[in-house]
């Protein structure tokens, strides 16, 4: 089995790494409802609800990050899907900071993964990918 470039090992390694807020951060969510943003109760059932269940989305899409570290080089639909998703999020939160005001730093810093960092892990996908249909077409594979 061939060993891993070091661009792909690396881009495993931050897909792994970022994809753990999204998996810690929901799962904190579904078990604490809006109280997980230092919020005082009561709050309206139909808030807890739509928080519990955005929280599952976010969990699952956490997950489904992870599931693309194996063989990233050859998840690119996948991982263009989860990067599309997870940009919207961030044009969303985005309309929220000019909507409603600035968020907290922790959202301000989801804000910048999501429409900075996230592109630039699709290029990153997309380089590895192409590299690695390169060398399979080269070694007659």
């Amino acid at each position: 089995m061939k060993e891993p470039t070091f661009s792909k090992a690396a881009l495993q390694g931050i897909v792994a790494l970022l994809a753990a807020t999204p998996v810690l951060v929901g799962l904190e969510g579904i078990l604490s409802g809006p109280e997980l943003l230092h919020v005082q109760a009561p709050w309206p059932v139909d808030l807890d609800s739509h928080f519990r269940f955005l929280s599952g989305f976010f969990l699952a899409a956490g997950v489904a990050w992870y599931s693309c570290i194996p063989d990233i080089e050859t998840k690119t639909e996948r991982f263009r899907l989860l990067g599309a998703c997870t940009f919207c999020g961030g044009l969303a939160r985005l309309f929220s900071l000019t909507a409603a005001g600035e968020p907290s730093g922790g959202h301000l810093a989801g804000l910048c993964l999501e429409l900075l960092a996230v592109p630039a892990l699709i290029w990153w996908q997309a380089r590895v990918a192409n590299k690695a249909a390169l060398t399979a077409r080269l070694s007659g594979a």
